[in-house]
């Protein structure tokens, strides 16, 4: 594995001291040179000191992921946050005490070169040739079960407690951590572990933190049109390169009228889809959806935001007096979705909100009828470059097209949904999806956090008012419950 040798870190203005492992390989066969591992200690951990009340033998271990796009997800090293401004997670992670075990994990252009920018967490990254395509479904989390087996082979010489594992990620990072909570010790990984030459052992972790996760892709188009059937036009930004820069270029346009008909369509499917989960509230009420999308699952949701806007409302009490002001950040159409009285939200209207934040993906929004979307890439293999995957093929209208379907076992193996059951090892769980999140619809998130609490899992589950598509925010908050679980 290597020694640890001495490092400091500087970010925003601060230096912290550690001990580093770089670069150490994390399994015996490897196939790609991105599958390799950090690991950070806090300086003090070595001389028998304790950093928030942590000490070698009992601080957690942060496992963050760099992943977005379903993109490979390298290693990481404490320092500047690029994306968010301040310092990244892990120097944050190492300030408040925490061991940092950071590994890359292949994705879907793995083995190919990609000169292409991505959107959103993943802008800026070039691929590596390798020669062959290596990292397509379920890779990513093959990658970072081996990344936990690691720790645990190696638990009397890396400092923490190998059983406080936390893992976190953003988008489809986010989806990678979801697994990581959802899938522990699962038998379908184990022979793609053992090609990796990955540790034998367990791989499930203590907690999941989990920002704004791009998951459960089958059923992702049809929970789209069921939040945005109606909307027409579509706006996003995407990221060109510009003299060596990476520009935000906004881009807009209009469904087509046969979009507009498949958007009807899968919207259609959706509620069956609902219904069949068997999903409850907190008082135990069933959450259900009429065919034409109304119903107590989406009077949930709107709850969530309602919730989410009060919340705002308390931490601005100065600026209340204005409905226009009320919730800082937002735009006035967003607002003015919201019915609030007397300084407190009462309700809030759900077309008028969703026509306010805008649909950002046309239609179909992941499952690409000519299979140009990431996640069709992400379903490929060594030979196949892209397959669909949705559960809705027959709305798609690609329901004959067997060849090019993905393995349903493969499809399950990267969704959490299917996988998450009563007395499953990880039941610690904090998931957030911006109210301005508009790359899934909100049911995806809430779908989640709902069916874990339902098998008992202790679940922070918020959609923070005005944030849009991002991670790592409310840094002091996620240490805080992390604290929570560990103190």
């Amino acid at each position: 594995m290597g020694e640890f040798v001495p490092r400091a870190y500087r970010a925003d203005g601060r230096e912290v001291s550690c001990r580093a492992i770089l670069g150490a390989p994390y399994c015996a066969k490897p196939v790609d040179p991105i599958q390799r591992v950090n690991v950070f200690v806090p300086e003090e951990y070595f001389t028998g000191g304790s950093v928030g009340g942590y000490n070698a033998v009992t601080a957690p271990i942060f496992m963050p992921n760099s992943v977005g796009g379903y993109l490979p997800g390298p290693a990481e090293e404490p320092g500047d946050d690029a994306r968010n401004g301040g310092a990244n997670s892990l120097f944050r992670a190492l300030e408040h005490g925490l061991v940092v075990v950071s590994g890359g994990v292949r994705g879907r252009t793995s083995g190919k070169r990609s000169d292409e920018f991505f959107e959103g967490a993943d802008a800026g990254y070039r691929g590596v040739e390798t020669g062959r395509m290596v990292g397509r479904a379920p890779a990513l989390v093959v990658d970072q079960k081996a990344i936990v087996r690691f720790v645990r082979l190696n638990a009397d010489v890396i400092p923490g407690n190998a059983e406080r594992i936390v893992t976190n990620g953003t988008s489809a990072g986010g989806a990678l951590s979801a697994l990581m909570g959802a899938t522990g010790n699962d038998p379908g990984y184990e022979p793609y572990l053992e090609r990796i030459g990955a540790a034998s052992g367990r791989d499930d972790v203590f907690a999941s933190n989990c920002f704004c996760p791009i998951h459960n892709l089958e059923h992702a188009d049809a929970a789209y049109e069921w939040q945005f059937a109606g909307e027409r036009e579509w706006h996003r930004t995407k990221h060109k390169v510009v003299d060596g820069v990476v520009t935000r270029v906004p881009v807009s346009g209009e469904l087509t009228d046969a979009q507009m008909e498949l958007s009807a369509r899968l919207a259609a499917r959706f509620p069956d889809y609902v219904d069949g989960l068997g999903l409850t509230d907190p008082e135990g009420r069933l959450l259900t959806l009429n065919p034409d999308g109304s119903g107590s699952f989406r009077d949930f949701v709107v709850g969530k935001l309602v919730d989410s806007a009060q919340r705002e409302l308390r931490l601005h009490e100065d600026v209340a007096a204005s409905i226009g002001k009320s919730i800082p950040g937002s735009a006035v159409d967003q607002v003015n979705a919201l019915d609030v009285r007397d300084e407190r939200v009462c309700g809030l209207d759900w077309r008028a909100y969703v026509h306010a934040i805008t649909r950002m993906k046309a239609t179909p929004a992941f499952d690409a009828s000519d299979l140009s979307s990431p996640e069709n890439e992400e379903f490929g293999d060594q030979t196949v470059g892209a397959r669909h995957f949705s559960a809705d093929r027959e709305a798609l209208g690609f329901f004959s097209d067997s060849g090019k379907m993905a393995d349903p076992e493969v499809v399950r193996l990267i969704n959490p949904i299917p996988h998450i059951r009563s007395g499953m090892p990880t039941r610690h769980w904090r998931i957030r999806h911006g109210s301005f999140d508009r790359d899934t619809s909100f049911a995806i998130p809430v779908i989640l956090a709902t069916r874990l609490r339902n098998v008992g899992c202790d679940v922070d589950f918020r959609i923070p008012w005005g944030v849009p598509h991002a991670g790592d925010y409310q840094m002091d908050e996620l240490f805080a419950w992390v604290d929570g679980l560990c103190g």
